[in-house]
């Protein structure tokens, strides 16, 4: 199954399907055969960068909608 990424209203990012989670040194997480999970985007979890629901006490709010982006410009 290929990985699903939702980007939840005023929550966090759900995480679906075959994937790896990687610190800044290539450090895996190690997930306990997880094929779901959700990642912390209001900054106050105390699992970063996985969420524990904090986003529900903490007035985060951000609004997400699907866009087309624009094409990436040549790298120089």
């Amino acid at each position: 199954m290929p990985t699903k990424i939702t980007i939840n209203n005023s929550g966090n990012v759900r995480l679906e399907g075959d994937f790896e989670i990687f610190d800044q040194n290539e450090n895996k997480f190690d997930l306990a055969g997880r094929t779901a999970i959700s990642l912390c985007r209001c900054g106050h979890s105390n699992n970063k960068p996985f969420c524990d629901g904090s986003h529900r006490t903490t007035g985060f709010q951000s609004e997400v909608v699907a866009r087309k982006l624009e094409p990436p410009k040549p790298k120089v």
